[in-house]
Protein backbone atom coordinates (compact mmCIF):
# COMPACT_ATOMS: atom_id res chain seq x y z
CA UNK A 1 0.00 0.00 0.00
CA UNK A 2 0.95 2.98 -0.39
CA UNK A 3 1.72 5.72 1.98
CA UNK A 4 0.09 8.67 0.10
CA UNK A 5 -0.53 12.10 2.09
CA UNK A 6 -3.26 12.19 4.47
CA UNK A 7 -5.51 14.52 1.99
CA UNK A 8 -6.31 11.40 0.04
CA UNK A 9 -7.60 9.75 2.59
CA UNK A 10 -8.18 9.81 6.78
CA UNK A 11 -7.73 13.89 6.55
CA UNK A 12 -11.24 13.84 4.29
CA UNK A 13 -12.77 12.99 7.37
CA UNK A 14 -10.97 15.93 9.21
CA UNK A 15 -8.31 14.12 11.07
CA UNK A 16 -5.46 16.01 11.54
CA UNK A 17 -1.72 13.63 10.78
CA UNK A 18 0.31 13.52 13.65
CA UNK A 19 4.33 13.88 13.52
CA UNK A 20 5.73 12.49 10.40
CA UNK A 21 2.76 9.60 10.27
CA UNK A 22 -0.01 9.74 7.53
CA UNK A 23 -2.14 7.21 8.99
CA UNK A 24 -4.34 7.76 12.57
CA UNK A 25 -3.33 5.04 15.22
CA UNK A 26 -5.76 1.89 15.01
CA UNK A 27 -4.69 0.53 17.98
CA UNK A 28 -6.74 3.21 19.44
CA UNK A 29 -9.09 5.77 18.07
CA UNK A 30 -10.22 5.51 14.64
CA UNK A 31 -11.50 8.58 12.54
CA UNK A 32 -15.75 7.98 12.59
CA UNK A 33 -16.99 7.85 8.96
CA UNK A 34 -19.79 10.22 8.62
CA UNK A 35 -23.08 8.48 8.61
CA UNK A 36 -26.45 8.42 6.55
CA UNK A 37 -26.13 7.46 2.81
CA UNK A 38 -22.09 8.12 2.67
CA UNK A 39 -21.81 4.81 4.82
CA UNK A 40 -23.31 2.97 1.51
CA UNK A 41 -20.00 3.97 -0.16
CA UNK A 42 -17.80 3.14 2.74
CA UNK A 43 -15.38 -0.09 1.63
CA UNK A 44 -12.21 2.13 1.33
CA UNK A 45 -12.88 2.88 4.71
CA UNK A 46 -12.62 -0.17 5.80
CA UNK A 47 -10.10 -1.92 3.69
CA UNK A 48 -7.51 0.82 4.63
CA UNK A 49 -8.14 -0.27 8.24
CA UNK A 50 -8.06 -3.90 7.41
CA UNK A 51 -4.27 -3.36 6.16
CA UNK A 52 -3.17 -1.12 8.44
CA UNK A 53 -4.45 -3.75 11.93
CA UNK A 54 -2.27 -5.88 9.23
CA UNK A 55 1.02 -4.78 10.42
CA UNK A 56 0.13 -4.30 14.35
CA UNK A 57 0.15 -7.24 16.36
CA UNK A 58 -2.84 -8.23 19.06
CA UNK A 59 -5.16 -6.54 16.78
CA UNK A 60 -7.62 -9.64 16.00
CA UNK A 61 -8.82 -9.76 12.53
CA UNK A 62 -8.68 -12.38 9.87
CA UNK A 63 -6.32 -12.81 7.25
CA UNK A 64 -6.93 -12.73 3.91
CA UNK A 65 -5.02 -9.68 2.97
CA UNK A 66 -1.36 -8.21 4.82
CA UNK A 67 1.17 -5.32 4.06
CA UNK A 68 4.32 -6.08 2.78
CA UNK A 69 7.35 -3.47 2.39
CA UNK A 70 8.90 -4.49 -0.17
CA UNK A 71 6.72 -3.72 -3.20
CA UNK A 72 8.11 -6.95 -4.79
CA UNK A 73 6.96 -9.42 -2.68
CA UNK A 74 3.22 -7.79 -3.53
CA UNK A 75 0.58 -9.60 -5.24
CA UNK A 76 -1.31 -6.27 -5.33
CA UNK A 77 -0.77 -2.60 -4.60
CA UNK A 78 -3.40 -0.64 -2.89
CA UNK A 79 -4.01 2.81 -3.70
CA UNK A 80 -5.89 4.19 -0.73
CA UNK A 81 -7.92 6.94 -2.00
CA UNK A 82 -10.76 7.50 -0.39
CA UNK A 83 -12.58 8.30 -3.56
CA UNK A 84 -16.19 8.01 -2.99
CA UNK A 85 -16.06 10.55 0.48
CA UNK A 86 -14.15 12.55 -2.03
CA UNK A 87 -16.57 12.73 -4.41
CA UNK A 88 -19.57 13.41 -1.80
CA UNK A 89 -18.37 15.89 0.19
CA UNK A 90 -15.72 17.56 -2.12
CA UNK A 91 -17.61 17.48 -5.60
CA UNK A 92 -19.22 20.94 -5.95
CA UNK A 93 -17.01 23.82 -7.12
CA UNK A 94 -16.72 26.75 -4.78
CA UNK A 95 -17.09 29.97 -5.67
CA UNK A 96 -13.26 31.06 -5.65
CA UNK A 97 -12.26 27.61 -7.22
CA UNK A 98 -12.23 26.69 -10.72
CA UNK A 99 -12.19 23.14 -9.91
CA UNK A 100 -13.56 21.49 -7.13
CA UNK A 101 -11.28 19.34 -4.31
CA UNK A 102 -12.26 16.29 -5.45
CA UNK A 103 -11.47 16.60 -9.10
CA UNK A 104 -7.83 18.33 -8.05
CA UNK A 105 -7.44 15.10 -5.69
CA UNK A 106 -7.94 12.95 -8.86
CA UNK A 107 -5.15 14.90 -10.61
CA UNK A 108 -2.92 14.54 -8.11
CA UNK A 109 -3.21 10.94 -7.71
CA UNK A 110 -3.00 10.11 -11.33
CA UNK A 111 0.20 12.04 -11.42
CA UNK A 112 1.56 10.53 -7.93
CA UNK A 113 0.71 7.16 -9.16
CA UNK A 114 1.44 6.80 -12.79
CA UNK A 115 4.74 8.25 -12.04
CA UNK A 116 5.97 5.17 -9.25
CA UNK A 117 8.57 2.69 -10.47
CA UNK A 118 5.35 0.02 -9.07
CA UNK A 119 2.95 0.86 -11.73
CA UNK A 120 5.64 1.41 -15.03
CA UNK A 121 6.39 -2.24 -14.02
CA UNK A 122 3.45 -3.51 -14.37
CA UNK A 123 1.52 -0.74 -16.50
CA UNK A 124 -0.73 -0.69 -13.40
CA UNK A 125 -2.35 -3.57 -13.71
CA UNK A 126 -1.70 -4.84 -10.50
CA UNK A 127 -2.74 -1.99 -9.13
CA UNK A 128 -5.94 -1.72 -7.32
CA UNK A 129 -7.78 1.33 -7.10
CA UNK A 130 -11.45 2.01 -5.27
CA UNK A 131 -14.04 3.90 -6.79
CA UNK A 132 -17.50 2.66 -5.41
CA UNK A 133 -19.79 5.72 -6.12
CA UNK A 134 -20.77 5.31 -9.38
CA UNK A 135 -19.67 8.98 -10.10
CA UNK A 136 -16.13 8.85 -7.71
CA UNK A 137 -12.86 9.08 -9.98
CA UNK A 138 -14.93 10.47 -13.06
CA UNK A 139 -11.60 12.20 -14.25
CA UNK A 140 -9.20 9.66 -12.75
CA UNK A 141 -10.70 6.33 -13.97
CA UNK A 142 -10.08 6.82 -17.88
CA UNK A 143 -6.02 7.42 -17.39
CA UNK A 144 -6.26 4.48 -14.21
CA UNK A 145 -8.32 1.78 -16.46
CA UNK A 146 -4.98 -0.71 -16.23
CA UNK A 147 -5.51 -1.36 -12.67
CA UNK A 148 -8.25 -3.64 -11.32
CA UNK A 149 -11.22 -1.52 -9.79
CA UNK A 150 -13.88 -2.04 -7.04
CA UNK A 151 -16.49 -0.77 -7.93
CA UNK A 152 -20.32 -0.86 -7.38
CA UNK A 153 -21.15 -2.23 -10.64
CA UNK A 154 -20.54 -1.39 -14.47
CA UNK A 155 -23.16 0.82 -14.97
CA UNK A 156 -20.97 3.86 -15.99
CA UNK A 157 -17.78 2.53 -17.36
CA UNK A 158 -17.33 1.54 -20.48
CA UNK A 159 -16.64 -1.97 -21.24
CA UNK A 160 -13.01 -1.33 -21.92
CA UNK A 161 -12.38 0.42 -18.83
CA UNK A 162 -14.17 -1.66 -16.75
CA UNK A 163 -15.51 -5.66 -16.46
CA UNK A 164 -16.06 -8.42 -15.01
CA UNK A 165 -12.38 -9.95 -15.89
CA UNK A 166 -10.61 -7.59 -14.39
CA UNK A 167 -12.58 -5.95 -11.34
CA UNK A 168 -14.21 -6.91 -8.14
CA UNK A 169 -17.98 -5.86 -7.56
CA UNK A 170 -18.18 -5.22 -3.97
CA UNK A 171 -21.60 -4.90 -1.84
CA UNK A 172 -22.60 -1.59 -0.48
CA UNK A 173 -22.69 -1.30 3.38
CA UNK A 174 -26.50 -2.03 4.61
CA UNK A 175 -27.82 1.14 6.46
CA UNK A 176 -30.92 -0.26 7.83
CA UNK A 177 -30.25 -2.11 10.81
CA UNK A 178 -29.66 -5.90 10.83
CA UNK A 179 -32.10 -8.16 12.50
CA UNK A 180 -30.94 -9.30 15.11
CA UNK A 181 -32.54 -12.62 16.65
CA UNK A 182 -35.26 -13.02 14.07
CA UNK A 183 -37.89 -15.45 14.72
CA UNK A 184 -40.09 -14.24 12.42
CA UNK A 185 -42.04 -16.30 10.22
CA UNK A 186 -44.17 -16.73 7.04
CA UNK A 187 -47.29 -15.22 8.60
CA UNK A 188 -45.56 -13.03 10.95
CA UNK A 189 -44.51 -10.32 8.19
CA UNK A 190 -47.68 -9.12 7.22
CA UNK A 191 -46.26 -7.15 3.75
CA UNK A 192 -46.12 -9.43 1.11
CA UNK A 193 -43.87 -7.16 -1.17
CA UNK A 194 -42.27 -4.00 -0.10
CA UNK A 195 -40.65 -1.03 -1.77
CA UNK A 196 -39.61 2.08 -0.59
CA UNK A 197 -37.30 4.89 -2.27
CA UNK A 198 -37.15 7.55 -5.46
CA UNK A 199 -39.79 6.44 -7.82
CA UNK A 200 -39.01 8.56 -10.99
CA UNK A 201 -35.47 7.71 -12.28
CA UNK A 202 -33.96 7.74 -15.30
CA UNK A 203 -32.12 5.40 -17.94
CA UNK A 204 -32.52 1.80 -16.27
CA UNK A 205 -34.55 2.96 -13.63
CA UNK A 206 -37.87 3.61 -15.81
CA UNK A 207 -39.24 0.36 -14.63
CA UNK A 208 -39.50 1.64 -11.23
CA UNK A 209 -42.10 3.93 -12.33
CA UNK A 210 -44.34 1.65 -14.11
CA UNK A 211 -44.00 -0.83 -11.50
CA UNK A 212 -45.29 1.71 -9.13
CA UNK A 213 -48.44 1.91 -11.28
CA UNK A 214 -48.78 -2.01 -11.89
CA UNK A 215 -48.65 -2.60 -7.67
CA UNK A 216 -50.07 0.84 -6.01
CA UNK A 217 -53.00 -0.78 -5.33
CA UNK A 218 -52.53 -4.38 -4.74
CA UNK A 219 -53.60 -4.61 -0.96
CA UNK A 220 -50.31 -6.39 1.43
CA UNK A 221 -48.13 -4.38 -0.87
CA UNK A 222 -46.45 -1.61 0.03
CA UNK A 223 -44.95 0.69 -3.07
CA UNK A 224 -43.90 3.80 -1.83
CA UNK A 225 -41.69 7.23 -1.95
CA UNK A 226 -39.05 7.16 0.68
CA UNK A 227 -35.77 8.82 1.56
CA UNK A 228 -33.19 8.90 4.47
CA UNK A 229 -34.81 12.41 5.20
CA UNK A 230 -37.54 12.49 8.57
CA UNK A 231 -36.11 9.10 9.72
CA UNK A 232 -36.68 7.22 6.51
CA UNK A 233 -33.58 4.61 7.85
CA UNK A 234 -35.59 3.83 11.07
CA UNK A 235 -39.04 3.26 8.73
CA UNK A 236 -37.34 1.49 5.90
CA UNK A 237 -36.03 -1.13 8.80
CA UNK A 238 -39.35 -1.60 10.15
CA UNK A 239 -40.92 -2.23 6.78
CA UNK A 240 -38.18 -4.52 5.31
CA UNK A 241 -38.63 -6.15 8.68
CA UNK A 242 -42.03 -6.83 8.41
CA UNK A 243 -42.19 -8.01 4.81
CA UNK A 244 -41.91 -11.05 2.98
CA UNK A 245 -40.23 -9.84 -0.33
CA UNK A 246 -38.56 -6.66 -0.58
CA UNK A 247 -37.88 -5.20 -4.07
CA UNK A 248 -34.82 -4.28 -5.74
CA UNK A 249 -35.55 -2.39 -9.07
CA UNK A 250 -32.69 -0.60 -11.07
CA UNK A 251 -32.19 2.77 -10.64
CA UNK A 252 -29.96 5.16 -12.56
CA UNK A 253 -27.33 2.60 -12.23
CA UNK A 254 -27.64 -1.26 -12.27
CA UNK A 255 -27.41 -1.52 -8.44
CA UNK A 256 -28.48 0.15 -4.83
CA UNK A 257 -27.80 -0.15 -1.64
CA UNK A 258 -31.66 -1.64 -1.54
CA UNK A 259 -30.11 -4.82 -2.07
CA UNK A 260 -27.71 -5.28 1.04
CA UNK A 261 -30.96 -3.49 3.62
CA UNK A 262 -32.85 -6.50 2.13
CA UNK A 263 -30.13 -9.34 2.84
CA UNK A 264 -29.74 -7.24 6.30
CA UNK A 265 -33.22 -7.45 7.21
CA UNK A 266 -33.94 -10.97 6.32
CA UNK A 267 -36.51 -10.02 3.30
CA UNK A 268 -36.06 -11.80 0.03
CA UNK A 269 -34.99 -9.81 -2.71
CA UNK A 270 -36.27 -9.48 -5.61
CA UNK A 271 -34.12 -8.11 -8.05
CA UNK A 272 -35.41 -6.42 -11.44
CA UNK A 273 -32.16 -5.61 -13.31
CA UNK A 274 -31.01 -7.08 -15.79
CA UNK A 275 -27.78 -5.45 -16.08
CA UNK A 276 -26.98 -6.30 -12.26
CA UNK A 277 -23.58 -7.38 -11.18
CA UNK A 278 -23.41 -9.19 -7.92
CA UNK A 279 -20.41 -9.50 -5.42
CA UNK A 280 -18.46 -12.76 -5.18
CA UNK A 281 -20.98 -14.17 -7.36
CA UNK A 282 -18.39 -16.87 -8.85
CA UNK A 283 -18.98 -18.54 -5.10
CA UNK A 284 -22.03 -17.50 -3.84
CA UNK A 285 -25.52 -18.77 -5.78
CA UNK A 286 -27.67 -16.14 -4.88
CA UNK A 287 -30.58 -17.55 -6.78
CA UNK A 288 -31.11 -19.45 -3.27
CA UNK A 289 -31.47 -16.98 -1.64
CA UNK A 290 -33.30 -14.23 -4.64
CA UNK A 291 -35.69 -14.27 -6.91
CA UNK A 292 -34.57 -12.42 -10.44
CA UNK A 293 -37.29 -11.30 -12.77
CA UNK A 294 -36.67 -9.80 -16.53
CA UNK A 295 -37.48 -5.90 -16.64
CA UNK A 296 -39.82 -7.13 -20.22
CA UNK A 297 -41.69 -9.31 -17.80
CA UNK A 298 -41.88 -7.40 -14.72
CA UNK A 299 -43.23 -4.53 -16.12
CA UNK A 300 -46.13 -7.25 -17.80
CA UNK A 301 -49.64 -6.81 -16.64
CA UNK A 302 -50.22 -8.74 -13.35
CA UNK A 303 -46.71 -10.95 -13.91
CA UNK A 304 -44.86 -10.03 -10.59
CA UNK A 305 -47.65 -10.10 -8.16
CA UNK A 306 -48.83 -13.49 -9.47
CA UNK A 307 -45.20 -14.80 -9.35
CA UNK A 308 -44.93 -13.50 -5.60
CA UNK A 309 -48.10 -14.69 -4.92
CA UNK A 310 -47.16 -18.42 -5.90
CA UNK A 311 -44.25 -18.63 -3.86
CA UNK A 312 -45.39 -21.02 -0.64
CA UNK A 313 -44.35 -20.84 2.84
CA UNK A 314 -42.22 -23.57 2.51
CA UNK A 315 -39.85 -22.02 -0.66
CA UNK A 316 -39.86 -18.70 1.57
CA UNK A 317 -38.62 -20.18 4.70
CA UNK A 318 -36.05 -21.55 2.89
CA UNK A 319 -34.68 -18.48 1.32
CA UNK A 320 -35.14 -16.75 4.49
CA UNK A 321 -32.78 -19.31 6.43
CA UNK A 322 -30.24 -19.02 3.55
CA UNK A 323 -30.29 -15.41 4.15
CA UNK A 324 -29.81 -15.85 7.48
CA UNK A 325 -26.70 -17.70 6.83
CA UNK A 326 -24.91 -15.80 3.87
CA UNK A 327 -25.71 -12.10 6.06
CA UNK A 328 -22.35 -12.36 7.61
CA UNK A 329 -20.57 -11.90 3.78
CA UNK A 330 -21.87 -8.46 3.41
CA UNK A 331 -21.21 -6.66 6.53
CA UNK A 332 -18.12 -4.07 7.28
CA UNK A 333 -16.97 -3.88 10.37
CA UNK A 334 -13.21 -3.21 11.99
CA UNK A 335 -11.53 -5.31 13.51
CA UNK A 336 -12.74 -7.59 10.16
CA UNK A 337 -13.57 -11.18 11.13
CA UNK A 338 -13.66 -14.68 9.07
CA UNK A 339 -15.82 -13.86 6.27
CA UNK A 340 -17.35 -10.58 6.72
CA UNK A 341 -17.55 -7.84 3.33
CA UNK A 342 -13.73 -7.27 4.12
CA UNK A 343 -12.43 -11.08 3.74
CA UNK A 344 -14.88 -11.42 1.26
CA UNK A 345 -13.24 -8.30 -1.11
CA UNK A 346 -9.77 -9.26 -0.47
CA UNK A 347 -10.40 -13.35 -1.15
CA UNK A 348 -12.55 -11.66 -4.47
CA UNK A 349 -9.38 -9.58 -5.70
CA UNK A 350 -6.83 -13.05 -4.59
CA UNK A 351 -9.16 -14.28 -7.34
CA UNK A 352 -8.10 -12.53 -9.80
CA UNK A 353 -4.13 -12.74 -9.31
CA UNK A 354 -3.59 -15.28 -11.78
CA UNK A 355 -4.81 -13.91 -14.50
CA UNK A 356 -3.89 -10.80 -13.57
CA UNK A 357 0.50 -11.80 -13.32
CA UNK A 358 -1.05 -13.85 -16.39
CA UNK A 359 -1.71 -10.49 -18.35
CA UNK A 360 1.75 -9.28 -16.88
CA UNK A 361 3.29 -11.59 -18.14
CA UNK A 362 2.36 -11.86 -21.24
CA UNK A 363 3.07 -7.80 -21.82
CA UNK A 364 6.79 -8.74 -20.92
CA UNK A 365 6.95 -11.66 -23.78
CA UNK A 366 9.14 -9.21 -26.32
CA UNK A 367 10.61 -6.67 -24.28
CA UNK A 368 13.83 -7.72 -24.49
CA UNK A 369 13.72 -7.97 -28.67
CA UNK A 370 11.86 -4.18 -28.78
CA UNK A 371 14.23 -2.98 -27.23
CA UNK A 372 17.33 -4.64 -29.36
CA UNK A 373 15.61 -3.83 -32.64
CA UNK A 374 14.93 0.05 -31.06
CA UNK A 375 18.88 0.02 -30.84
CA UNK A 376 19.43 -1.88 -34.02
CA UNK A 377 17.13 0.48 -35.96
CA UNK A 378 19.08 3.36 -35.02
CA UNK A 379 22.03 2.28 -36.53
CA UNK A 380 20.58 1.49 -39.63
CA UNK A 381 21.18 3.93 -42.05
CA UNK A 382 18.00 5.34 -43.58
CA UNK A 383 17.92 4.61 -47.65
CA UNK A 384 18.17 7.33 -50.14
CA UNK A 385 14.52 6.36 -51.36
CA UNK A 386 12.77 6.10 -48.02
CA UNK A 387 9.62 7.72 -48.14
Amino acid sequence: MYDLPAEFHFELLDWTPQGDSVWPDVKTKIPSYPGGLNLQHSIEYWLTLDILASEIPGIPRAGSAVRVRNSSEADVIFVPFFSSLSYNRYSKVNPHQKKSKNKLLQEKLVKFVTSQREWKRSGGRDHIILAHHPNSMLDARMKLWPAMFILADFGRYPPNVANVDKDVIAPYKHVVRSYVDDLSTFDSRPILLYFQGAIYRKDGGLARQELFYLLKDEKDVHFQFGSIQKDGVTKASKGMHSSKFCLNIAGDTPSSNRLFDAIASHCVPVIISDDIELPYEDVLDYSQFCIFVRTSDAVKEKFLINLIRGIGKDEWTQMWQKLKEVEHFFEFQYPSKEGDAVQMIWQAVARKVPSMRMKIHKSKRYSQSLMVNNRELKKIPTPNNFW
